[in-house]
């Protein structure tokens, strides 16, 4: 595969489905595998400082060109502008190669085509401990010296996310820290206060680094890290067996997911990756791998049966529908302004899995058409399959009729052919520019046989005798049984228990009961409220309530509560975006759940 970059650790990351146990769950991967990974980004970091210092070089030496009209002087500025546009294009391969290195961990087996997976975004550690202290203290009224142990609980579990395991244990402890940000910004961040904390992150593909304030930042970059786990994971599946290609399409599936899911919830994040259109470009990227995915599950089975004419129609279109995806991304990939910054590696494959999947669908065809006397049913279904050639300005094309006399179904798979070995030979030119990817050789290799073996049939239907010229091969209609959905993070399946819970929990004497289980209560008799908890079975009940800050120094007034304590629910699922400020007398939820019930979880609010 074509990783972006190594980044995963070996080892730990393995957590128990509950998250109870803390040793077992604030586990990330190897922190020499953060270090190697420390390097890297530094390299890519330092790069991207050379680049820009020779631009602002190369820039001055334009104006002067512009501005002078001694012939010596511009005779020196023209020599310079060539020294400095050399340094870039060896700065710019140099880029490349960190863009598309290769990973030294194990990967797919069998040859296949090469995926892209997308590296993680890096983060500097962070201190909780003054923040929430002072929040604690200063909104709730309660010592924050007391919550040292919850403080010191989230401050590694962050530490664990920044070295997750390239396995499901390492998206569970991702989405695990997820919950509990969503938590976090639940209990003590409102539209007029947030954490005072600076969260730094690193663009996961140039390096260049970001900061933000928001805790949303701090949130969407987590996010970010699912999806681009999620690629990783798929990109490492053995995708030569049914099962590893269906594990690989769920992964491209969900990494695809968490993109919209990301461009949909954060939409001023201060980091090129992510932006709308670089998200936008990652999901189409990602939605394409996946339905290549499902071409190379559903191709598995053809060699047992290669005379199966309708099979092989179907693989046409299949593989007609993976190029037209690819095609789809590498126009989006062509705009500005992710032109300019996604990897050249990335553009030059796309470009690549276009036509080496063109040329299958024509190989497919021809397949099928030189398969033995057409029966009725494979009629019908290549009157679906083959379209006229495009005629200008001529959105919809007509069905073509297909052939019945043997001869002419030969001379038609033979033109079919020879498109596949013209795209197979345009796949190779085009592998062979990429510097990055020469380096790949599974591709080269994948590329290679297809070719073989589209000259090997070539050679079978060519008779000595053939002097008629064979028609134009029509194009294959585009079509798929397995469309791949875009399928959100389930963070309903990562149950968490809030950090935090000991904060403000239960009722307290100077609490005002609002409502019971969703039902205003204000103007309820005490005695009818009384009743009502007394009432309450083993399903417990929730109540929303209002508390008093403490007075403030000098003062006799109890001040009013100014944030907003989400209720405590069992399922995980990301809220809408709050639509108006909070009120000066905010609501306060609590849940009172039996005697030894455990603690459910609010669901979280990207």
């Amino acid at each position: 595969m074509i990783p972006e970059e190594r980044r995963d650790g070996p080892g730990a990351g393995d957590e128990s489905p509950g998250l109870q146990a803390a040793d077992s769950v604030r586990k990330g991967g190897d922190p020499l595998a953060q270090t190697q990974r420390g390097r890297l980004q530094s390299r890519r970091a330092r790069v991207h400082q050379q680049i820009s210092k020779e631009l602002r070089m190369r820039a001055g030496a334009e104006n002067l060109y512009r501005a002078t009209s001694n012939t010596r002087v511009r005779e020196t500025v023209a020599l310079e502008l060539s020294y400095v546009n050399s340094s870039l294009q060896l700065l710019k391969e140099e880029l490349e190669e960190l863009d598309g290195g290769s990973d030294d961990g194990p990967g797919s087996e069998g040859i296949t085509v090469p995926l892209i997976p997308l590296g993680l975004k890096e983060t500097q550690e962070l201190d909780w401990s003054a923040a929430l202290r002072e929040l604690i203290s200063g909104h709730f009224g309660e010592d924050g010296a007391t919550y040292e142990e919850e403080i010191r609980e989230l401050a590694n579990l962050r530490q664990a996310v920044r070295t997750p395991s390239r396995s499901e244990a390492g998206l569970e402890l991702l989405m695990s820290y997820y919950n509990q940000l969503c938590l976090l910004d639940a209990r003590f961040v409102s539209p007029a206060r947030g954490l005072g904390l600076l969260f730094h992150w690193y663009d996961s593909l140039t390096g260049v680094p970001a900061q933000q304030q928001a805790l949303a930042f701090e949130k969407g970059s987590v996010l970010f890290n699912i999806g681009a786990l999620h690629t990783q994971i798929g990109a490492r599946q053995d995708r030569t067996c049914p099962g590893g290609a269906s594990r690989a399409a769920e992964a491209f599936q969900r990494a695809a997911g968490a993109f919209s899911l990301l461009r949909e919830k954060f939409s001023r994040a201060p980091s090129p990756d992510m932006s709308p259109a670089s998200l936008r470009v990652l999901q189409q990227l990602m939605t394409a791998q996946a339905q290549e995915c499902v071409f190379e599950g559903l191709s598995l089975p053809a060699p047992a049966a290669p005379h199966d004419c309708l099979a092989q129609l179907r693989l046409a279109q299949e593989a007609a529908q993976v190029a037209a995806e690819y095609e789809q991304v590498h126009r989006a990939m062509a705009q500005p302004p992710v032109r300019d910054y996604l990897p050249f590696a990335w553009t030059t494959l796309v470009i690549v899995k276009a036509e080496h999947f063109r040329a299958l669908a024509h190989f497919h065809a021809a397949t099928a058409l030189c398969g033995g006397p057409p029966a009725e049913e494979l009629l019908v279904r290549e009157r679906e399959v083959f379209l006229e050639p495009q005629a200008p300005r001529e959105p919809q094309r007509p069905a073509l009729a297909p052939p019945q006399e043997p001869e002419e179904r030969r001379k038609l798979g033979k033109a079919h052919l020879r498109r596949a070995i013209l795209g197979q030979e345009a796949a190779l030119r085009l592998h062979a520019v990429g510097r990055a990817l020469r380096r790949v050789d599974p591709l080269q290799a994948v590329l290679a046989q297809a070719l073989r073996r589209s000259l090997a049939k070539y050679s079978e239907l060519d008779l000595e005798d053939d002097f008629f010229e064979a028609p134009e091969a029509p194009d294959i209609q585009p079509r798929t049984s397995q469309r791949p959905e875009v399928r959100a993070p389930s963070f309903s399946q990562v149950k968490v228990a809030d950090i935090f819970h000991r904060l403000a929990a239960g009722l307290q004497e100077g609490d005002y009961i609002v409502s019971v289980d969703g039902q205003p209560c204000r103007w309820w008799k005490h005695a009818e409220v009384v009743a009502r908890l007394k009432g309450v079975g083993d399903a417990g009940v929730s109540l929303q309530v209002a508390t008093l800050l403490p007075a403030e120094p000098g003062t006799g007034d109890r001040r009013p509560l100014r944030g907003l304590l989400r209720s405590q629910e069992r399922r995980w699922e990301p809220a809408p975006a709050r639509a108006s400020p909070r009120p000066l007398l905010g609501w306060s939820r609590k849940a009172k759940r039996g005697k030894t019930g455990g603690r459910p979880s609010p669901a979280p609010r990207p």
